[in-house]
C-alpha cells in the first residue's frame, strides 16, 4: 500500500505536529488505546482539532499497517488562511471584499466546483467552518481544476462569530434561501459582501439566517425548484460580478 504522506501516527509524532501548529483536520484515537493519549487529545481540542474514536482496524489502514500506538492524525494538503488574510487581499487590490461563506457544504465535488468557480470570478475568499464542512483533499483540488493555488480560504471554529467579525469590518451578509421574498437580483452586491450558501439537503441554519442582513432567492419556473449547491453559489458570484462591472 502507497504511503499517505498526509497521515501521521504515533504518539509523540502526533503531539509534536499539533505542538508544532501544522494544519490538522482531524486526529483518529483508537477505542482500545492503552496507557496515557489524554494528554495528546487534551493538546489537540485546546487547539480545536477534531478528535474521533475508532478501531484498531482503521488505523492500521491509515498507518500502512506502521506502529501507530492507537492514534493517528490526518493533516490538511492546503493551508488555510485568516479572514483577516481575505479582508486585506481585498483591500491590497483597492476592491471592496468580495467573499463566500459556505454553511454545511459537505460534498467535496461541490467545494471543489464552488471554488473553482470563486476563483474564475475573483472573489477575495471563502470561509468554511471546521465541523459538518467539506475540507481541502486530494479530490476537492481536483474538482476545482488547481484553483485551490490561487484562492484564499479560511477555516473557523463558528460560522455565526465569522459573519459577526465580517459585519465589524462593514460587510453586508446575504444568505441564500429558497424561502426569501428577495429576487437576488435585486440586492446590491457593489458594497462589501460576503454570500452564504447553504446545504444542498437543510440551506442555512436557522441561527445564520438571523444574522443575514439580506435573505435572498433565485426564482425558477421549471418543476424542480432547487438547485445544485455550487451552481446556486455560481449564479450568485456572476450577479456579483455583473453588477460590479456596471459600476466600475
Amino acid at each position: 500500500m502507497k504511503k499517505n504522506e498526509n497521515i501521521i501516527y504515533g504518539r509523540n509524532p502526533v503531539l509534536e505536529a499539533i505542538n508544532s501548529g501544522r494544519e490538522i483536520e482531524k486526529i483518529y484515537v483508537s477505542k482500545n488505546a492503552k496507557g496515557n493519549i489524554s494528554k495528546i487529545i487534551k493538546a489537540a481540542r485546546d487547539k480545536n482539532i477534531i478528535v474521533s474514536t475508532t478501531d484498531n482496524g482503521t488505523l492500521d489502514k491509515l498507518s500502512n499497517y506502521g506502529n501507530h500506538q492507537g492514534i493517528a492524525a490526518l493533516c490538511s494538503l492546503y493551508k488555510y488562511y485568516e479572514i483577516e488574510d481575505i479582508l486585506e487581499y481585498a483591500d491590497e487590490r483597492g476592491e471592496k471584499p468580495f467573499i463566500l461563506l459556505l454553511d454545511g457544504i459537505t460534498d467535496t465535488h461541490n467545494l471543489g466546483a464552488i471554488i473553482r468557480t470563486a476563483e474564475a470570478f475573483s472573489a477575495h475568499g471563502i470561509i468554511i467552518p471546521k465541523r459538518r464542512s467539506a475540507v481541502v483533499n486530494s479530490t476537492v483540488v481536483k474538482t476545482s481544476a488547481g484553483a485551490t493555488e490561487y484562492i484564499k480560504i479560511a477555516k473557523v471554529s463558528n460560522i455565526n462569530n465569522a459573519i459577526h467579525n465580517l459585519k465589524k469590518q462593514g460587510v453586508w451578509i446575504v444568505g441564500s434561501s429558497l424561502d426569501a421574498d428577495v429576487d437576488f437580483q435585486n440586492v446590491d452586491y457593489t458594497v462589501p459582501v460576503a454570500v452564504v450558501i447553504g446545504s444542498e439537503g437543510g440551506g442555512m441554519s436557522e441561527l445564520t439566517k438571523k444574522n443575514c442582513d439580506y435573505i435572498a432567492k433565485i426564482p425558477m419556473r421549471g418543476n424542480i425548484n432547487s438547485l445544485n449547491a455550487s451552481v446556486a453559489a455560481s449564479i450568485f458570484m456572476y450577479e456579483v460580478v455583473r453588477q460590479r462591472m456596471g459600476k466600475a
